[in-house]
C-alpha cells in the first residue's frame, strides 16, 4: 500500500516495475504546485498529443491551485476523461504494464491512473478468412477496446453488457465477456465467469485456444469444435442478440461464440445476406457437400474392395486397371497428408513465391503423378473434390474434424471391409451425439433432442420478420 512518503512510494513502484532494466518503461519527473511528482508509463502505449496536453496543464499550475489529496485532484484538476485512483501496488503495476500511466504526487497516499492508451493496430478491414459476398466489410482486430466498439455499434441496447476479466499469472490477459442481460443463460454465464476467474495458468500463450482448453478440459479426444470462431462483428452481434455469449480475448482478432452446436458451426453470414430462398439453397448445399466430403473416399474404397456388389449403373466408379504400384488405400492416405503439406507450405510461403508454389503443387498432383505410377486418376479426382468440399464450410476446426472422421472410416474400411465401414459410421455418430457444448446441452440440438420448429430454422433460412425471438 502507498504511504505519504513520496520517495518511498517511488522506490517501491520502481522495484516492482523494474524500470531501471526496461528502456521502454519511462519514469518522467514533474512538478505540480511546487510539489514533486513522477509519472510512470510505457513508451509506445501512450498517446503523444494527450500526454503533451497533460504536461502543459502541469506547467501552468500555481501553488494556489493544488489539491490536498489524489481523489480531489483526479476529480477537479485533471483535464482528462479516463482517470482512476488506486492505492494497491499490485493493481498499479498491472495497470502500468497494460499501458496506463501512473502519476504520483508528493503528499498523496494514492496514485492517479491516466488511461491514455493507444495500441498499435491494423485497419478494421474485412477478414481474409471470413469473407461474404454481401454485407459489411469490417472485421475484428487485435485491440480489445476496438472489438467491443464494433459490436456495440450494432447493438444500441442498454441490456448489452461487457464484463472485463483477466487470466494468466504472468500475462494477465484481458478477457471481455459480452452478452444481453435479458436473454443470456445466467447459469452458463456464471459458470464461464467463475472458470475464467479461477484459471490457474501462467499465461494465455495461444490466446483463445489456451482459454478454451482451460475452460473445457474434458473429452479432448472428441475432434469436433466446442466453440465457434468469427472475425466478423456483424456475426458476433447477431448471435449475441439471440442470447449467446461472446468472449473477446486481447491480442486476438476473433471472437468466441458460446454455446455452439454443429448447426451453428456450419452457419455462414452469407446465409442471411441473400433472400430466404437463396440463403436456404446455400445452406442445404453446404450441409450436403460437407456430408459427402466425409463419405466419398471411404465409400469408393469399399466399392474398389468389393466390385461384385457394386450396382451395374455405378460400375464406372470401379477402376478398370487394378494393376497399381501402390494400393488405393495408401494412395488416399498419402494425398490426405500431401494436401495438408501444401496447405502448410502456402501459409509459410512469401507472397513473391506463391505462384511458384502453385505450379509445384499442380505438378505434384497432376498427370505426372499418374504417369509415374504413384496415383490413379480416380484418386486424384475424388481427393480434389474432398479438398474443395472441405472449404465449403467456414470453420477450419470443423474441417480438420471431418478429415479425422474420414481417415478413421478409411482405416476401418481397409481392415474390416464392409463391417469396418459400418463400425466407422457408428463411431462417428457416437462422437457427434456424445459431444456436449459448454452449457452441457447436446451438440446436435435441435436434432437431438428433437425440436422440429427449431430444426427447421437451422435447415432453412426463414424470413427475419417471421422469426420469433424468445
Amino acid at each position: 500500500m502507498f504511504t505519504d512518503n513520496f520517495e518511498q512510494n517511488r522506490q517501491l513502484l520502481k522495484e516492482k516495475l523494474r524500470s531501471d532494466y526496461c528502456f521502454d518503461l519511462i519514469e518522467r519527473d514533474l512538478e505540480y504546485g511546487g510539489k514533486k511528482a513522477v509519472m510512470f508509463y510505457i513508451d509506445g502505449f501512450v498517446k503523444d498529443d494527450t500526454m503533451e496536453r497533460i504536461m502543459e496543464f502541469f506547467y501552468r499550475n500555481t501553488r494556489d491551485e493544488i489539491a490536498t489529496d489524489a481523489r480531489t485532484f483526479a476529480s477537479h484538476c485533471v483535464p482528462y476523461v479516463e482517470v482512476d485512483v488506486l492505492s494497491d501496488i499490485d493493481q498499479i503495476v498491472t495497470n502500468v504494464l497494460s499501458g496506463i500511466a501512473a502519476l504520483m504526487i508528493d503528499g498523496f497516499t494514492q496514485c492517479v491512473m491516466l488511461d491514455m492508451r493507444t495500441y498499435p493496430q491494423r485497419a478494421t478491414s474485412e477478414p481474409q478468412d471470413d469473407k461474404v459476398l454481401r454485407g459489411s466489410k469490417d472485421g475484428f482486430v487485435e485491440t480489445l477496446i476496438f472489438n467491443c466498439a464494433l459490436i456495440r455499434r450494432r447493438i444500441r441496447d442498454p441490456q448489452f453488457t461487457t464484463t472485463v476479466l483477466s487470466a494468466g499469472k504472468s500475462s494477465k490477459t484481458d478477457i471481455v465477456v459480452c452478452y444481453m442481460e435479458n436473454k443470456v443463460d445466467k447459469t452458463l454465464l456464471n459458470t464461464i465467469k467463475k472458470k475464467i476467474q479461477n484459471l490457474d495458468i501462467e499465461a494465455l500463450s495461444m490466446n483463445q485456444q489456451s482459454l478454451i482448453e482451460a475452460l473445457y478440459p474434458k473429452k479432448w479426444y472428441n475432434p469436433f469444435p466446442k466453440v465457434k470462431y468469427t472475425e466478423r462483428p456483424d456475426v458476433a452481434a447477431a448471435v449475441c442478440l439471440k442470447g449467446s455469449i461472446i468472449i473477446l480475448v486481447d491480442n486476438s482478432p476473433s471472437a468466441l461464440l458460446l454455446p455452439t452446436s454443429i448447426f451453428e458451426v456450419l452457419e455462414e453470414a452469407d446465409d442471411y445476406y441473400f433472400p430466404p430462398i437463396t440463403g436456404t439453397y446455400i445452406r442445404i448445399a453446404r450441409y450436403l457437400i460437407t456430408f459427402v466430403s466425409v463419405l466419398l473416399t471411404p465409400l469408393w474404397l469399399l466399392a474398389v474392395q468389393n466390385p461384385e456388389y457394386v450396382p451395374e449403373v455405378f460400375k464406372f466408379v470401379v477402376p478398370q486397371n487394378t494393376d497399381v504400384n501402390i494400393p488405393i488405400f495408401w494412395q488416399l492416405l498419402i494425398i490426405e497428408i500431401g494436401i495438408d503439406g501444401l496447405r502448410l507450405a502456402a501459409l509459410n510461403t512469401p507472397d513473391s513465391l506463391s505462384a511458384s508454389l502453385s505450379i509445384i503443387g499442380a505438378i505434384a498432383f497432376s498427370e505426372f503423378a499418374i504417369n509415374t505410377g504413384w496415383f490413379t486418376m480416380e484418386v486424384i479426382l475424388y481427393m480434389a473434390f474432398v479438398t474443395i468440399a472441405t472449404y465449403s464450410q467456414p470453420s477450419y476446426e470443423l474441417g480438420y474434424s471431418l478429415k479425422f472422421l474420414r481417415v478413421i472410416l478409411l482405416i476401418l474400411t481397409r481392415i474390416f471391409n464392409f463391417w469396418g465401414f459400418v463400425a466407422g459410421i457408428i463411431l462417428n455418430i457416437v462422437l457427434l451425439f456424445t459431444n456436449k457444448t459448454l452449457s452441457g446441452k447436446s451438440y446436435m440440438y435441435p436434432l437431438f433432442p428433437l425440436h422440429p420448429k427449431e430444426l427447421l430454422t437451422k435447415l432453412t433460412r426463414i424470413r427475419t420478420t417471421a422469426k420469433k425471438i424468445d
